[in-house]
C-alpha cells in the first residue's frame, strides 16, 4: 500500500489484475439485471394489482434508494424504515417490502417476522434458498428470487413489482442494464488513460478530498454510494452532502501554492475536488445549486470534475452515474496500490 498514486498502474496489466474480480463484477452489472428481473417475472405476475395498500414501509438493503423513486409518485404513504422489526402503526392494511440480496441481514430479518406476524401484505426480495425467504413464507408473502447478490439489479426487480401493484412508476430493466453495458464499455479496463473517463477522474482525486454532489434526489443517492466506494478503496476522506454542507468545505480550501516544492516543505495539506454527478435534471434549484458550487470552486482554485448521464430514463440514468462512480473507486484503489481481488 501507497499513499502516492501511480497512474502507470492503470494500464498496467499486472496491477490491473489487483483488480480483476471487481472489474469483472463492475462490467457483469448489465448481466445481472437481466437475470434478476427474469428471475422474478413469474412473481411479479402472480402478484394481485388490487392490492391498494394503506401504506408502505421497505427495509433492507437500498431501502433510501426505492424511497427515491417512489416518493414523487406513490399514491399512499412511503416509509423507508432503517432499524430493525416495524414501525408500530404498521399491520394487515399496509406493504412491507424487504430488499436482502444476500439473505443475512438481521435488521431485514427482524422487519420480515414482524411483518408475517402481524398480517402485512410482503414482498421480500431474497435468495430463495436463504433462511430469509424461510421466515417470510405465509399466505400474504411473495418471495422475488435473487440469484446474483447484487443490490441495484434486486431494486429493478423490486420496482417492477411495485409498479406491478400500482404504487410505483414503471422502470424498464432493458433500460438500465442497457446504461451499465455501455459505463463497463466506456470503462473497461482495456481502454487506456487517454480514452478511459474513469481512469481520468482517478487520477484528478487522487491526490485530492473527493466532495461529490449530485442535485436530483437520485444523483444525490449515487453520490453517497460513490463516496462510499472512494472510501474503501482509498482508505483517505471521501464526503458526499447537499449543496448547503459543502460550499463551506469548499470557502475554507486554502489558495494553492504553485511554488510549493513537496520535497522541501514536506506534506502539503489535502485539497478538495469538487466531483459533481450530473443526470440531467432540469429543476431551477438544481441549477442553482450546481452554479453556486462550481462558482465557489472556481473562486478558491478547487478542481472541478463532471460525470455525466443525462440519456435515457430515470433509473438508467442513476444507474449509469452509480456505476461510473464504481469504477472510478477501483481504478484508484490500483493505482495507489490499495485494490485487493
Amino acid at each position: 500500500m501507497s499513499d502516492l498514486f501511480d497512474d502507470g498502474r492503470l494500464d498496467d496489466a499486472d496491477a490491473l489484475r489487483e483488480g480483476d474480480s471487481r472489474l469483472r463484477w463492475l462490467a457483469e452489472s448489465g448481466a445481472r439485471v437481466r437475470i434478476e428481473t427474469e428471475a422474478a417475472a413469474p412473481a411479479i405476475a402472480a402478484l394481485d394489482a388490487d392490492v391498494g395498500p394503506r401504506a408502505i414501509v421497505v427495509a433492507g438493503t437500498d431501502a433510501r434508494l426505492l424511497r427515491a423513486v417512489l416518493e414523487p409518485v406513490c399514491p399512499v404513504p412511503f416509509v423507508a424504515w432503517p432499524g430493525p422489526a416495524l414501525p408500530g402503526w404498521a399491520g394487515a392494511l399496509d406493504l412491507v417490502v424487504v430488499l436482502d440480496p444476500v439473505g443475512h441481514d438481521p435488521e431485514a430479518a427482524s422487519a420480515v417476522h414482524e411483518a408475517v406476524r402481524r398480517g402485512c401484505v410482503l414482498v421480500a426480495c431474497c435468495p430463495p434458498d436463504s433462511g430469509l425467504a424461510e421466515h417470510a413464507a405465509g399466505r400474504h408473502t411473495t418471495v422475488l428470487p435473487v440469484r446474483t447478490g447484487d443490490a441495484l439489479a434486486a431494486a429493478v426487480a423490486m420496482l417492477a413489482a411495485l409498479h406491478r401493484l400500482g404504487v410505483g412508476p414503471e422502470v424498464d430493466a432493458a433500460d438500465v442494464a442497457a446504461a451499465l453495458d455501455r459505463v463497463a464499455v466506456a470503462c473497461s479496463p482495456h481502454r487506456d488513460l487517454a480514452t478511459n473517463d474513469a481512469k481520468n477522474l482517478a487520477l484528478a482525486l487522487a491526490d485530492a478530498l473527493p466532495l461529490v454532489w449530485g442535485g436530483s434526489v437520485l444523483a444525490a443517492r449515487a453520490a453517497r454510494r460513490v463516496a462510499e466506494a472512494l472510501r474503501r478503496s482509498s482508505g483517505r476522506p471521501a464526503l458526499a452532502a447537499d449543496a448547503g454542507h459543502l460550499l463551506p468545505v469548499l470557502d475554507a480550501a486554502r489558495p494553492r501554492d504553485v511554488f510549493a516544492d513537496p520535497a522541501a516543505d514536506g506534506d502539503q495539506p489535502i485539497r478538495p475536488a469538487l466531483l459533481v454527478l450530473a443526470d440531467g435534471a432540469q429543476e431551477p434549484f438544481v441549477r442553482e445549486q450546481r452554479g453556486r458550487l462550481s462558482a465557489t470552486a472556481l473562486a478558491h482554485d478547487v478542481r472541478v470534475e463532471v460525470v455525466e448521464a443525462d440519456e435515457g430514463p430515470e433509473m438508467a440514468r442513476y444507474a449509469a452515474l452509480l456505476a461510473t462512480g464504481l469504477y472510478v473507486a477501483t481504478y484508484l484503489g490500483i493505482g495507489l496500490g490499495t485494490a485487493t481481488g
